[in-house]
C-alpha cells in the first residue's frame, strides 16, 4: 500500500481548516499562511528529491540510476507565523551526501515566505490575480483570499513608514534628484495628488531612493517640508540638484540648499523649447540645442548658445525666450566630472522608474484613500531602484567632486541647516 507523501497531508489538512479551522481560529490568517506556506515548501522539498534521482514517488528504478528515497528527517524554519515544521525527503545510495539545497537557502532567508505576496502584488498582479495563483488546481478551492491578501499588503505600509523615518546620514549624496508623480484619489473625484520622490547618487557610485510622500500639486511648502525633513534625517548638502521647472520645487531648492548648484532637466527643457518651434524646423533647432546641451565645457557651451540665440532670436522668439530662461541652471551639470554629465543632467533615472509605477497602476482608475496610494506606489519605486546599477565614482572623480565643493563652500553650508520639522509620512 502506497503511503500518502507528506505534502498531500498537508494538503489535507489545509481542506479541512478551510472548511471548518476559519471560524475556530483566533488567529485564521495567521493560521491559513503557516499551512499554505508548510504545503508550498514541502511540495517543493519533495520534487527537489525528484529532479536529483530523476524519477518520481514509486517510480521503478532504470537501469543505471543511482539513489533510493530514505524517508524524511524533521526540519523547521523561521517566519513572521511563528516555526515552521517540515519533513526533509532522505536520500540514500548515492556516491555523495543528499543535502536539500531549498532548505539551506530558506534557513538563510527566513523573511522570503512572508514578502512571497507582497512581491507579486508590488511586481503587478492585483488582488484578483493573486487570490488567482492560489486557487487549488484540483478542487478550486481559493487557499487565499482578498481579505488575507490585503492583511498581508499591509506589512507594505510599515515598509513605508519605516523607510520615512530612516537615518540618512550614512548616505553621501553628491547629485540629489527630485520630481513627482501624479494619482488619482477617490476622496478627491475628479483631482490628482503628487507623489514627490527624492533618489540620490552616492559618493561611492550607488543610486539610492531616499524619500517620497504626497505634495499637493507640488507647492512650496509640500516641497519645503519634504526637503527640510531630509536635512533633520541627516542629508548633507548635495554638490548638484536636478529638477524639472516647478517654481515651487526651485524655490524650496534655493532656500534648503542655497549653495548647492541645481541643474534643470534638460529632457523637460528640451520638450518646452521645441514645443514652441514650427514642425518644419523642430529638427534643424532640436540639432542646435542638442549642440549646446551635449558640450565638453562652459566656454564651448557659452558659444553654441549665443550662436543659437543670434541665429533663432527673430524666427522663434518664443523658443529663445524659453532657451534662455534659467540658462546658467540648464548648464550647470558642466562643473562636474565630465564622465557624470549624461546621468545627471536630466531626471531621466527617475521618470524610468515612474514608467514601471504607472505600468502598475494605470490598472487603477483611482486609489481608495491615501494609504493604499502610498503604499504601493512605495512598493513599486522601490522594486525599481533595486535594480539600478552603480555610477563610476574613481579617486579623480571624488577629487574633482571634493574641488568643487570647496568652491561652493558647501561643508560651511552644512552648519546652517533649516530648521527642523515633522517627518511628513
Amino acid at each position: 500500500m502506497k503511503r500518502i507523501a507528506r505534502s498531500e497531508q498537508i494538503e489535507q489538512t489545509l481542506h479541512g481548516f478551510l472548511e471548518s479551522g476559519m471560524d475556530s481560529s483566533e488567529q485564521p490568517v495567521s493560521e491559513l499562511l503557516k499551512l499554505g506556506a508548510q504545503l508550498m515548501v514541502q511540495k517543493a522539498l519533495e520534487q527537489e528529491v525528484a529532479d536529483y534521482l530523476g524519477r518520481e514517488r514509486y517510480e521503478r528504478r532504470q537501469e543505471g540510476e543511482q539513489g533510493l528515497r530514505n524517508g524524511y528527517e524533521p526540519g523547521r524554519i523561521r517566519s513572521a507565523e511563528g516555526e515552521i515544521v517540515l519533513q526533509v525527503p532522505q536520500v540514500r545510495g548515492t556516491q555523495r551526501p543528499y543535502n536539500s539545497k531549498l532548505m539551506e537557502f530558506l534557513r538563510g532567508n527566513s523573511d522570503v515566505l512572508e514578502r512571497l505576496v507582497v512581491q507579486m502584488y508590488a511586481r503587478g498582479l492585483s488582488t484578483r490575480d493573486i487570490e488567482e495563483a492560489f486557487r487549488d488546481p484540483y478542487t478550486g478551492e481559493l487557499l487565499l483570499g482578498r481579505t488575507a491578501i490585503s492583511e498581508l499588503t499591509e506589512s507594505l505600509w510599515e515598509d513605508y513608514q519605516a523607510f520615512c523615518q530612516r537615518d540618512l546620514s550614512g548616505f553621501e549624496v553628491e547629485y540629489l534628484f527630485l520630481d513627482a508623480v501624479y494619482e488619482s484619489l477617490r476622496e478627491q473625484a475628479g483631482l490628482k495628488e503628487g507623489v514627490l520622490v527624492a533618489w540620490g547618487i552616492c559618493r561611492d557610485g550607488r543610486k539610492v531612493l531616499l524619500h517620497m510622500t504626497l505634495g499637493s500639486k507640488e507647492s512650496l511648502d509640500a516641497w519645503l517640508q519634504m526637503l527640510r525633513d531630509l536635512v533633520r534625517r541627516g542629508l548633507h548638502a548635495p554638490t548638484l540638484i536636478t529638477t524639472d521647472g516647478a517654481p515651487g520645487l526651485i524655490a524650496a531648492v534655493q532656500q534648503v540648499w542655497p549653495r548647492s548648484l541645481r541643474q534643470r532637466c534638460l529632457a523637460h527643457k528640451k520638450r518646452n523649447i521645441l514645443g514652441k518651434v514650427p514642425d518644419m524646423a523642430r529638427e534643424q533647432v532640436k540639432l542646435a540645442l542638442s549642440a549646446v546641451y551635449n558640450a565638453p565645457n562652459h566656454q564651448v557651451a557659452d558659444l553654441l548658445a549665443a550662436d543659437f540665440i543670434t541665429r533663432y532670436g527673430d524666427l522663434y522668439p518664443s523658443a529663445v525666450s524659453c532657451f534662455t530662461d534659467d540658462l546658467e541652471a540648464c548648464l550647470a551639470f558642466l562643473n562636474c566630472p565630465a564622465i557624470h554629465h549624461r546621468r545627471i543632467r536630466t531626471t531621466n533615472l527617475l521618470e524610468r522608474a515612474f514608467v514601471e509605477q504607472r505600468r502598475r497602476t494605470r490598472t487603477i482608475p483611482r486609489f481608495f484613500d491615501e494609504r493604499s496610494c502610498l503604499k504601493l506606489v512605495f512598493a513599486t519605486l522601490w522594486q525599481t531602484s533595486e535594480r539600478w546599477k552603480k555610477v563610476r565614482m574613481s579617486d579623480i572623480e571624488c577629487k574633482q567632486l571634493d574641488h568643487l565643493r570647496r568652491k561652493l563652500k558647501l561643508e560651511e553650508a552644512q552648519l546652517a541647516k533649516p530648521e527642523p520639522v515633522e517627518a511628513a509620512a
